[in-house]
């Protein structure tokens, strides 16, 4: 056998990732569906969004890239749907899968590959919420409102939620924590402006409006979380009330020491405007006969 035919025996080596990279691959058969779901083609205009729906930020520049995706290639992963009368009486409502719905209408596709499922609108939201929080395109500020309506108005538990959406306990309080920021704050973190970590450094200044001008201060200064809570510490450090012994005199001081030093006890001398009191604390009656003795002599 010739060298030539040889090697026609054998598998050529691709180039690097070979073609495969470079063109797109026929998308396979569609799985049977599962038992609760069909699989549908229906007209876009049938579709309703969520109400509620958990993601309230999409990308105009994103959509436009996949549109022009949708329109060289389809849609190669059904939406998720579910049957429920729309506000313009379109008989299905989206449950997963609105990004690729408005970039479909961006392309002017006019039939979408669906699959219905039997799910009630708790069930749907929830759906929408984990499909987003595995496709990681919720900010956080959407993330903690999503999980706050689930546990506020569907009675889910931080311990429920966690186990439902695939995370830890300590994840889904931290995140509910961010909602204790004010709005101005939430914004700059929805906007990317700001880091989750940012937000929850914020939360260690005294007041909203320590917060939010931290926040601004942050973004304009590109300041490290580590420096948000260094700033934050500092703003509730300045808020603090002075202590009773920052308060005090230095006489007053000054005759609390000698007191103490003569009686053998913490002695605290409490004085307003000339008048007040002396206290003298004792832990035995034989430690108060000393007091008294000295105090005698």
């Amino acid at each position: 056998m010739s060298t030539k035919d040889r090697e026609a025996g054998k598998p050529r080596r691709a180039l690097g990732r070979g073609l495969d990279a470079l063109l797109p691959v026929p998308a396979a058969a569609p799985a049977p569906p599962e038992p609760g779901k069909s699989l549908l083609t229906v007209p876009i205009e049938e579709i309703a969004p969520q109400r509620g729906q958990p993601r309230r930020r999409f990308d105009d520049a994103s959509i436009d890239l996949l549109a022009a995706s949708i329109r060289e290639h389809g849609i190669l992963e059904p939406l998720l749907v579910r049957k429920s009368a729309g506000p313009e009486g379109q008989p299905y409502e989206l449950v997963a899968g609105e990004r690729r719905w408005r970039a479909a209408q961006k392309a002017g596709i006019h039939e979408v590959p669906v699959l219905v499922r039997d799910a009630t609108p708790v069930e749907a939201f929830e759906l929408a919420l984990v499909e987003n929080l595995q496709r990681e395109d919720l900010n956080a500020v959407e993330i903690s409102q999503g999980y706050r309506r689930l546990i506020e108005d569907h009675g889910y538990t931080q311990e429920t939620l966690a186990s439902r959406v695939g995370k830890d306990r300590s994840t889904i309080t931290n995140s509910l924590r961010l909602l204790k920021l004010p709005a101005l704050v939430l914004e700059l973190i929805a906007m990317g402006k700001l880091s989750e970590g940012h937000g929850r450094a914020l939360l260690g200044a005294p007041t909203d409006a320590a917060m939010t001008k931290l926040a601004h201060a942050a973004v304009e200064g590109d300041w490290s979380v580590r420096e948000c809570e260094r700033r934050a510490r500092a703003a509730a450090k300045a808020k603090e009330p002075a202590t009773e012994t920052e308060k005090k005199s230095a006489n007053v001081r000054d005759l609390e020491a000698r007191l103490s030093r003569s009686l053998g006890s913490k002695v605290r001398v409490a004085d307003k405007q000339g008048r007040g009191k002396i206290t003298i604390p004792f832990v035995s009656y034989d430690q108060l006969d000393e007091i008294l003795e000295k105090i005698l002599e």
